[in-house]
């Protein structure tokens, strides 16, 4: 199969990473969580003690980390320095901080340019929010993702029961809309809908039928797939 890239956009607890995992899983391809990269420098930075109002310092931590996206067994694996961070950057503390780190343009270029670079030989399906729109303008196949806030909010409970026991699902619904307001008000790369991006609600549809639903489109819509 000729190798191309997959964007998938979309809002908080959409399902991009669970789909894109399992759609380059069965394209042979790599998945890129784009998002990851954006929590393991705010967890890095909250590690560092640094005060998020203090950008220059921000943005030179940024370029100093190394982050590395590697396949584990039961998922991606984030490294930051060599260091394993694949639980810690799910922390409550890390939710609540990184849509404010990503709205820092600087520290968006350093992180696009690591992403462009992973992507610059295709063979990737890489998620995000504004991957179809900014990051790969010219991805073969751009999707974008979303759901109802009820929706997504329940799907977010059951992930995240064990780490946030006391949580509520009101309390994730009022955090998600909060943060899909952070993301599409933002002035860097804000979440969009890219023009050429196929609009998928996935409310009512399993991850099965939408992995599906990708797929067929990924023979129909791009040239070279079998």
């Amino acid at each position: 199969m000729e190798k191309f890239n997959i964007a998938i956009d979309g809002p908080a607890g959409a399902g991009k990473s669970t789909i894109a995992r399992l759609v380059a899983n069965a394209l042979g391809f790599v998945y890129v969580d784009t998002g990851a990269m954006y929590r393991a420098v705010t967890w890095s930075i909250l590690q560092q003690g640094l005060p998020l109002e203090q950008t220059a310092d921000l943005i030179a931590l940024t370029e100093r980390l190394d982050i590395r996206l590697e396949p584990g067994e039961h998922g991606q694996l984030v490294f930051v320095d060599g260091k394993d961070v694949t639980g810690m950057i799910r922390s409550a503390e890390v939710t609540g901080n990184v849509s404010r780190i990503a709205s820092i343009a600087e520290i968006r270029s350093i992180l696009t340019a690591k992403q462009k670079e992973l992507a610059s030989k295709k063979g990737v399906v890489m998620d995000g929010r504004d991957i179809g729109s900014h990051v790969l303008p010219d991805a073969e196949l751009k999707i974008f993702l979303t759901a109802s806030v009820r929706v997504r909010a329940e799907r977010r409970l059951k992930e995240i029961s064990g780490d946030r026991p006391d949580i509520t699902l009101e309390q994730l619904e009022r955090e998600i809309a909060e943060r899909d307001r952070m993301d599409e008000q933002r002035e860097a790369s804000p979440l969009v809908k890219a023009p050429d991006a196929v609009w998928m609600d996935t409310t009512e549809m399993t991850i099965p039928e939408v992995v599906d639903r990708i797929l067929e489109l990924c023979k129909t819509r791009v040239s070279g797939v079998n």
